[in-house]
């Protein structure tokens, strides 16, 4: 299904600021929201959503009810986006992503893992994740830093929790390094099917449990849990609502690694945390994105 890019051309001020005002409407339907500049001299921006041709007559009136709320008079515009399979596009021209003992790399780049290095091999599919966002990394990063000492440090987190595992990666590098049992959730049934393939495939299969829920609507979290590591790579907003869910579902003494957060969101983020009753132990900075650790 060709996908559709609902768009708008304004300022970069306009633009940085609608794009806080559509991931908040927007963040629940897991739509695709972008700017970009168009013209450096000219200081023309786009502000875009990315949709479908079943949710594009709502989305439309969904972006055009947040400019005429913010008193924005601009036109939206559409462009119907060529059939290509991005993901696999894109994936060709990547190089491994080094983290610690960690290296994630795709079929085409086995050659370079090192003997002593914990390979993830993830290639094309329909769902985030290949480490080479700032929030994968520093996720990976944490994870390692966690289980530093020894491997039977992180094995003593198990069970796991991977909330919106997309295509896997931190699951499987967590299951990898400790050994221990992981649920790998997300709402998109594309990415925990391609979760479970990866796990699969990189021969962690027995140690992952992928399931598709909305946020923690499901029996699974009382089955599975408590979690010694509950790791959330998502968004800010989404995040902070759930901090009294991913509190409940922490064993006593846990640790949260949290992601997907813009630098300037990070006190937002800890001040939800905090309120139940979770400290923060370490925050490290990559390309705008934070990722936040706390106990």
């Amino acid at each position: 299904m060709p996908q559709i890019r609902l768009h708008v051309t304004t300022d970069e001020d306009t633009a940085h600021t609608l794009l806080d005002l559509l991931e908040f409407e927007f963040e629940d339907d897991g739509f695709a929201i972008s700017t970009t500049e168009i013209d450096e001299d000219a200081k023309i921006w786009n502000a875009s959503v990315y949709v479908d041709d079943e949710t594009q007559e709502d989305a439309n009136t969904r972006l055009q009810k947040v400019l005429t709320s913010s008193d924005l008079d601009l036109k939206i515009e559409t462009e119907v986006l060529p059939d290509i399979d991005w993901v696999s596009h894109t994936l060709e021209g990547l190089t491994p992503v080094e983290t610690g003992r960690f290296i994630i790399h795709g079929s085409h780049d086995r050659d370079v893992v090192k003997p002593h290095q914990l390979a993830v091999e993830i290639n094309a599919a329909q769902a985030f994740g290949t480490g080479h966002h700032g929030t994968t990394a520093g996720c990976l990063e944490m994870i390692e830093a966690i289980g530093k000492k020894s491997h039977a440090n992180l094995r003593g987190f198990s069970p796991i929790l991977d909330l919106g595992t997309g295509s896997g990666v931190l699951a499987i590098a967590a299951a990898k390094l400790a050994h221990a049992n992981v649920l790998a959730t997300d709402i998109d049934p594309i990415a925990t099917k391609t979760a479970h393939h990866n796990a699969k495939f990189n021969q962690v299969g027995n140690l992952i449990d992928c399931k598709t829920v909305n946020g923690f609507n499901s029996p699974v979290f009382a089955e599975k849990g408590p979690f010694g590591l509950i790791i959330a790579n998502i968004l800010a907003r989404p995040l902070m609502r759930m901090a009294p869910d991913i509190t409940k579902n922490l064993k006593p003494g846990g640790t949260v690694i949290l992601s997907g957060i813009l630098s300037e969101q990070r006190l937002k983020v800890l001040s939800a945390f905090n309120r139940e009753g979770l400290g923060h132990q370490q925050t490290i900075w990559r390309n705008g994105w934070v990722t936040i650790v706390l106990k």
